[in-house]
């Protein structure tokens, strides 16, 4: 388990393969088996392939152009009217893709959607819902896109014991 959190970086440049269903199946399993408040499970996923609903999803924020580039996105959303955790919930989703990628071979990049300006000044949560269908009720926080990293490099995580506090500051 140890060499998968090593393993995890951000990848923001995709090899042109697509994505397996069946590692992409493991990946929402494991964002599935993650906890939530009140075991509320009120996220949901919405899995995009298409080129050009990725090229429109890249404007969605000023860090977003990579996304087109990812051979898939997974775009998560919450209720915030289920829940008030929704954000937490959906926040622990996007970590347990995260690890679960890195387990399969993959790599992604958070790409916040639930604060900021689209390129053009709009709101991004607003941009991606009316893009993608999504409920006016429903919460965005972020695209994953998904993909077999372009490189292998790997930066080693350090441990940093002077950001770890015994009982106080």
């Amino acid at each position: 388990m140890h060499e998968i959190f090593t393993k995890r970086r951000s990848v923001r440049h995709y090899q042109k393969k697509g994505v397996e269903e069946e590692k992409l199946k493991e990946i929402l399993k494991a964002a599935m088996s993650g906890p939530s408040g009140h075991n509320s499970r009120i996220w949901e996923f919405v899995v995009v392939g298409d080129h050009k609903t990725k090229e429109k999803l890249a404007e969605s924020g000023p860090w977003a152009d990579f996304v087109k580039e990812a051979p898939v996105v997974i775009v998560i959303v919450g209720d915030e009217k289920k829940s008030k955790l929704w954000l937490e919930d959906c926040s622990i989703a996007a970590g347990y893709i995260y690890l679960e990628a890195a387990n399969q071979g993959l790599g992604t990049c958070w790409v916040h959607i639930h604060e900021g300006k689209t390129l053009d000044g709009r709101d991004p949560e607003e941009f991606v819902r009316e893009l993608l269908g999504i409920p006016h009720e429903k919460r965005i926080l972020c695209l994953l896109p998904i993909g077999y990293p372009e490189d292998e490099v790997y930066k080693e995580k350090k441990f940093e014991p002077e950001k770890v506090h015994d009982g106080k500051w």
